[in-house]
C-alpha cells in the first residue's frame, strides 16, 4: 500500500480520487491547495503526488517546482484541464514525471500512479543480483543507486530521465525515433504526447551542461530521433 497526496481546490474532485485511490488500496492524504500540499508533501513524505495545475495561490507548476528544487524526488503527475497546459508545463521543465488531461478516468490515472510506483520499488528494492554500473565515456549509470555521473561529478535525475540516458548510452550510435524512446522510459500502456521525449531530452542536455559546457553526446537526427554520440 502506498500513500498518495492528492492536490485539488476542487472539493468533488478531491473527494472523487481520494474514494478511488482508497478502493485502489493506497492510503491517501489530500490537501485543497498548493501550499497546503507543499506542507503535508514535506511533512508526511508520502510516495506520490498527484496535482492539479490550476489552483489560486501556489499552483501545480509552482508545487511541482518548488518540491524539486527540495530535493524531493519522488514522482509528481500533473492534472491538467487542457492541452495548452500541456505545452506550458513541458515549456517550463520543472520535472514532473507524468501528466493527465481532464476529463480523464480514475482507471487511467490509478494505471499511471501504479507504473510510476513500480519504478520506484523497482529503485528501492535490494537487488539479488547487483546491476552493472553502464560507463560510457565520462558517463556512469550505477541503476543500483539511480546515480548519474558525468567526468566524477554527479547530477540528479528523474526515474524517465535516468530510464532515458540509460537507453540513449547503452548504444551508442543507436538512432532511437521517439515512439521507441518513450516505449523503453514507460512500462504502461498510456498514450503519451511524443514531445514529452523533447523535454526530457533539453532537461538532460542542461543538467550535464551545468558540468560541462561542451557536453554534445546526446545527438539530434533531424527527422529520425536522437542518439548517443560515439
Amino acid at each position: 500500500m502506498a500513500t498518495l497526496l492528492v492536490v485539488d481546490d476542487d472539493a468533488s474532485v478531491l473527494d472523487m480520487l481520494a474514494l478511488a485511490m482508497e478502493d485502489a488500496g493506497h492510503e491517501v492524504l489530500t490537501a485543497a491547495n498548493g501550499l497546503m500540499g507543499l506542507r503535508m508533501a514535506n511533512e508526511r513524505s508520502p510516495d506520490l503526488v498527484v496535482s492539479d495545475v490550476n489552483m489560486p495561490g501556489l499552483d501545480g507548476f509552482s508545487l511541482c517546482r518548488r518540491l524539486r528544487e527540495a530535493g524531493v524526488t519522488i514522482p509528481i503527475v500533473l492534472l491538467t484541464a487542457r492541452d495548452g497546459e500541456i505545452d506550458e508545463a513541458l515549456g517550463l521543465e520543472l520535472g514532473a514525471d507524468d501528466y493527465v488531461t481532464k476529463p480523464f478516468s480514475s482507471r487511467v490515472l490509478l494505471a499511471r500512479i501504479g507504473a510510476l510506483l513500480r519504478r520506484e520499488e523497482l529503485r528501492r528494492a535490494p537487488e539479488v543480483v547487483t546491476p552493472e554500473v553502464l560507463v560510457v565515456g565520462r558517463l556512469s549509470l550505477d541503476p543500483e543507486r539511480l546515480e548519474a555521473r558525468w567526468s566524477q561529478s554527479s547530477f540528479v535525475t528523474t526515474v524517465t530521465e535516468f530510464r532515458l540516458l540509460t537507453v540513449l548510452a547503452g548504444r551508442p550510435g543507436v538512432v532511437f525515433t521517439r515512439d521507441q524512446l518513450l516505449e523503453r522510459m514507460r512500462d504502461d500502456d498510456s498514450i503519451v504526447a511524443e514531445r514529452l521525449v523533447d523535454t526530457y531530452i533539453r532537461r538532460l542536455r542542461r543538467k550535464i551542461e551545468a558540468l560541462d559546457n561542451s557536453f554534445d553526446r546526446i545527438e539530434t537526427v533531424i527527422g529520425a530521433g536522437y542518439r548517443w554520440r560515439d
